[in-house]
C-alpha cells in the first residue's frame, strides 16, 4: 500500500507492505521526524483490529527513506523517480537472507510446513507409478457373488461395488488399476476364487531403479529469516542470514503473566514464543531479533539486546548515528 507521493524535482513515493510487516516498529523509532506511528500491535495481530501495523502522518513526513533503509523484512520502500533506493549506490543495504538450495534438496516439504510467513514455494514431480509398479488384476463376472469382502479389505480403495437395479441389489465390480498395488489381499479373501492378481514388480523388485524425485523450491517474498526452515531440513540444503546477532534479556524483578496475558506469543512473527508453566520462553534458535514481543509486552519484561547487524553502506554520519542505535 503506498502511504503517499510527493513529485518535484525528484518523484518519490513512499510503499508499506503490511503483508510483509511484523509490528517490530524499527522504522518508527528511527524516524527522526517521528512521522510513523506504531499501532497497537496485540489486536491487530490477534485479528481483532483490521488495520496496517504502522501510519505515517504526511505533514510530518520528509520522504527520506530512512525508515525503508531500517527496515530488515522490506516492507517499507522509498521509490526515487520509480527506482527503489535498496537498489541506489548512496542507501545503505542489507544482507540478510534466507536460499535453499536445490541440488541438495530432497523435496520432503518439511520447510513448507514449518514456515511460520508461508513464504516457500514448493512443487515436487513425482515419477509415473505404472512405470514403477506393473501388475495384472482381474475380476470374473460368472463367479463374483459382490459381497463386497474384497472393497472392504482393500487398502487402497480400488475395488467398487454397486447396483445397477431397481432392487438395490449388488451386481456390479470394478477395479481402478491406477490405483492398485498388486498385494493380493482381494485375492485371499475371495469366497469364490473369482479374482486373478499378479504382481510382476514383486517377481522383479530388485531391478527396479530408484525413482527420480525433482521439483522446484525457493523462499519468496515475506521472508522473516526465522531460520524454521534450516532447522527442519534433512539435507541441510538451506542457508539462513539472519539480520541480527544477539540476545533477549527478562527484568528479573518482574513476573511474566504467561496465559492470562500472551501477548508476546500473539504477535512473534517466527512462533519463536512458548507459554511453559505459565511463563513465556523465547527459542533464541528461531528468533530473529525484530523485537515485536518486546513492544507488545505490557510490563516491558523484555529488552532487545542487538550486538551487530547485517546492515551496511551506511555513507551518511546522521544515518549512522541513528541507524547504529539499533545494536545499542
Amino acid at each position: 500500500m503506498s502511504l503517499f507521493a510527493r513529485e518535484g524535482l525528484e518523484n518519490r513515493e513512499l510503499i508499506h507492505d503490511n503483508d510483509k510487516c511484523v509490528g517490530c516498529g524499527i522504522c518508527a523509532d528511527t524516524c527522526p521526524t517521528e512521522a510513523l506511528r506504531l499501532g497497537p500491535i496485540v489486536p491487530i495481530a490477534r485479528g481483532l483490529l483490521k488495520m496496517d501495523y504502522i501510519s505515517c502522518n504526511k505533514n510530518e513526513c520528509v520522504l527520506c527513506g530512512l525508515c525503508a533503509s531500517s527496515c530488515p523484512f522490506g516492507a517499507l520502500t522509498l521509490k526515487i523517480d520509480g527506482e527503489e533506493i535498496s537498489q541506489l549506490k548512496d542507501y545503505p543495504n542489507w544482507h540478510n537472507d534466507a536460499k535453499i538450495n536445490e541440488e541438495d534438496c530432497l523435496f520432503c516439504g518439511r520447510c513448507v510446513e514449518a514456515c511460520p510467513r508461508d513464504t516457500i514455494f514448493f512443487k515436487r514431480d513425482l515419477p509415473d507409478r505404472n512405470d514403477l509398479l506393473v501388475g495384472e488384476i482381474s475380476i470374473n463376472d460368472e463367479d463374483c457373488i459382490y459381497c463386497r469382502i474384497c472393497s472392504e479389505l482393500c487398502p487402497a480403495s480400488v475395488i467398487t461395488v454397486t447396483s445397477n437395479n431397481e432392487f438395490g441389489i449388488p451386481d456390479t465390480i470394478e477395479v481402478d488399476d491406477s490405483k492398485c498395488v498388486y498385494c493380493k489381499v482381494c485375492k485371499a479373501a475371495c469366497p469364490e476364487n473369482a479374482i486373478t492378481a499378479i504382481c510382476s514388480t514383486c517377481m522383479h523388485n530388485e531391478e527396479i531403479e530408484k525413482p527420480q524425485i525433482t521439483g522446484t523450491v525457493f523462499i519468496e517474498g515475506k521472508c522473516i529469516d526465522c531460520g524454521w526452515c534450516k532447522s527442519v531440513c534433512p539435507a541441510d540444503a538451506i542457508e539462513v542470514n539472519k539480520p541480527f546477532i544477539g540476545e533477549i534479556l527478562r527484568d528479573p524483578e518482574l513476573v511474566c503473566k504467561g496465559e492470562t496475558c500472551h501477548a508476546c506469543k500473539d504477535v512473534c512473527p517466527c512462533n519463536a514464543v512458548e507459554i511453559i508453566d505459565n511463563e513465556s520462553h523465547m527459542d533464541p534458535e528461531h528468533c530473529n531479533l525484530c523485537g515485536s514481543c518486546a513492544k507488545a509486552c505490557p510490563q516491558n519484561l523484555l529488552t532487545i539486546k542487538r550486538e551487530s547487524m547485517e546492515l551496511d553502506n551506511i555513507k551518511s554520519t546522521s544515518w549512522q548515528d541513528i541507524l547504529g542505535k539499533l545494536v545499542e
